[in-house]
């Protein structure tokens, strides 16, 4: 992890829906090189908390930044120029089309000709480079000619974080990518997000624990709207409070 401008500021965000208040005044940041993982028992707002991040949910008051840019009331896709991925944003694979390909064309997105079908992605050296440099990163080098559809469940949620990363993002956002992965699987995606980490810091926002203590740099405790905890996998760990609300036997 690395020093400097925070690469993700929240600065007292508050969210209501009627007398609802799901984000109570949240302050969280993202350092240069950080894996921050979020967690909290469902219900507690992190779903709302990510939508404010991508610019699809206003916040009611407070302030969002990115690399030190003011983008509270930014568009989501400005917000990716800025340098935000998330990996459950991304649009579903093409199941005719190959790995290789569909993170082609999500390259060629990118670069702003997204309907340039008459010219194929996969005909481009350039964008087929970015996208199999993309798939090696995530362990799926050996894959890039398979037919989308005929990946397994793991394979996709990898294929996912190549298609974030050819955004080369400075903040990655994943929401639960151990969701659905057997053991061996969410191992593979550990080692997977490890490597990621070299590339761009990453808000990590998961349920399975044991890969939480194995990534994160800081963990954040979010209930019922509101930062109950912040600090290292050791402070956290070690929190009676936490570990009676949420974390329990798998601390």
């Amino acid at each position: 992890m690395t020093t400097g401008t925070p690469v993700l500021q929240l600065q007292g965000l508050v969210k209501h829906y009627g007398r609802l208040r799901v984000s109570d005044d949240v302050w969280l940041d993202v350092a240069p090189g950080e894996t921050h993982a979020l967690i909290g028992p469902n219900g507690a707002g992190k779903t709302t908390l990510i939508g404010q991040i991508a610019g699809e949910i206003g916040p009611d008051s407070g302030r969002i930044l990115i690399d030190g840019k003011d983008v509270t009331g930014e568009k989501p896709h400005r917000r990716v120029h800025r340098g935000l991925a998330r990996s459950f944003q991304i649009t579903r694979l093409i199941n005719g089309f190959s790995a290789l390909e569909n993170v082609a064309l999500c390259a060629q997105a990118l670069a702003g000709s997204s309907f340039r079908f008459l010219t194929p992605a996969s005909r481009d050296e350039g964008l087929n480079a970015i996208a199999r440099s993309a798939l090696e990163e995530v362990g799926l080098a050996e894959r890039a000619d398979v037919l989308a559809g005929g990946l397994s469940h793991g394979e996709k949620r990898q294929w996912e974080l190549a298609m974030a990363l050819v955004a080369r993002p400075k903040l990655m956002v994943l929401d639960e990518p151990m969701a659905g992965l057997g053991k061996a699987e969410t191992q593979r995606m550990i080692d997977v997000l490890r490597r990621l980490a070299r590339h761009a810091a990453i808000l990590l926002v998961e349920h399975d624990m044991h890969a939480v203590f194995a990534l994160a740099d800081r963990i954040s405790v979010l209930v019922e709207g509101r930062i109950v905890a912040s600090g290292s996998p050791e402070t956290i760990r070690a929190d009676t409070a936490v570990r009676a609300a949420y974390l329990g036997e798998e601390a």
